[in-house]
């Protein structure tokens, strides 16, 4: 369970003052030797802290293994919405998943437990981000833009990526807890894993909730397309598969909303997380059909072009 790494990281996370720095030396008090990298990114709205937590698994890649890599990301416009708004915000849950999920990894390091392939988990840490309009509630913004967090979070060494983040603000995902995305690879949207249900199931106890999602919610921000937010937004940086991991409400829920953190479903969602990092660790999760995915792209070609931002 990661009930105390998400009570333990929410009251450091939940402050005006917090930083990169703040929260590498918190995850640095569970195991001194952790792989932790953070620097400050700065962008056309001001500033944020990238953090990014490597840990090693026993056949992982930084060890020289062959194990499979999966990415964990925590991905948010910012904890805050400082001075408009005071305290943590409801866009700021996928970060908390996130680190809460390397505090998990970390401590069962301590206990002697490890996983086969490496875990990479990486967010940002932003106390005071700007907001922006949108329907049916406001969207948190971002001091930097959507191009300069994938290039930080994404990369080539990624096998597979489970992107976490709040998706309140809509009317589509009626259901308080977590959601699943389709695979999306490459610019296709793919049929949901059978092995990511199977493991939703098992740690929720309930029938899996998938969400849908639209062509241009695989697009990249910029485009003047419509997106449901930016859950998605790691899959045009990569040819990784990339599933979304939604935090979700009955109602729609603002992203800048405070108050609005609800500790069960976050701990579900970490906790699905952890056990899906297990199971890709031992090649026995796969996110998608490497042969079927051969033969969507030998009968209609590939669908890069969808990861760029297109013709003007």
């Amino acid at each position: 369970m990661l009930i105390k790494e998400i009570i333990a990281l929410y009251d450091v996370l939940d402050s005006s003052f917090v930083d990169g720095e703040k929260v590498a030396a918190y995850l640095k008090t569970i195991r001194a030797d952790a792989d932790i990298l953070t620097y400050p990114l700065h962008g056309p709205k001001g500033k944020t802290d990238m953090i990014k937590i490597r840990i090693p698994g026993i056949n992982g890649k930084s060890k020289g293994g062959n194990a499979p890599t999966i990415g964990l990301l925590g991905r948010l416009g910012g904890l805050g919405a400082r001075p408009e708004l005071t305290g943590f915000v409801s866009d700021g849950d996928g970060a908390l998943v996130a680190l809460a999920i390397a505090a998990k990894l970390l401590d069962m390091n301590n206990k002697g437990d490890f996983l086969k392939g490496d875990v990479i988990v990486s967010t940002h840490i932003c106390p005071d981000a700007p907001t922006r309009p949108h329907k049916p509630v406001p969207f948190m913004d971002s001091p930097v833009e959507m191009a300069q967090v994938n290039k930080e979070e994404v990369d080539d060494g990624l096998d597979a990526i489970l992107s976490v983040d709040t998706t309140k603000g809509n009317r589509i995902i009626n259901h308080r807890g977590f959601a699943i995305s389709p695979t999306v690879k490459e610019g296709y949207i793919l049929k949901i894993s059978n092995d990511l249900l199977e493991i939703m199931q098992t740690v929720t106890g309930k029938l899996p909730y998938v969400f849908p999602i639209t062509m241009q919610d695989i697009t990249p921000y910029g485009n003047e397309l419509y997106h449901l937010n930016s859950i998605l937004q790691p899959a045009t940086a990569t040819n990784a598969p990339v599933v979304g991991v939604a935090i979700t409400t009955e109602t729609a829920v603002a992203g800048c909303a405070t108050g609005a953190t609800h500790f069960s479903d976050l701990e579900c969602c970490g906790r699905f997380a952890v056990e899906v990092a297990k199971y890709f660790g031992q090649s026995k999760c796969s996110f998608y059909d490497e042969d079927e995915f051969g033969k969507i792209v030998k009968r209609y070609g590939n669908m890069h072009h969808l990861q760029t931002k297109g013709n003007e």
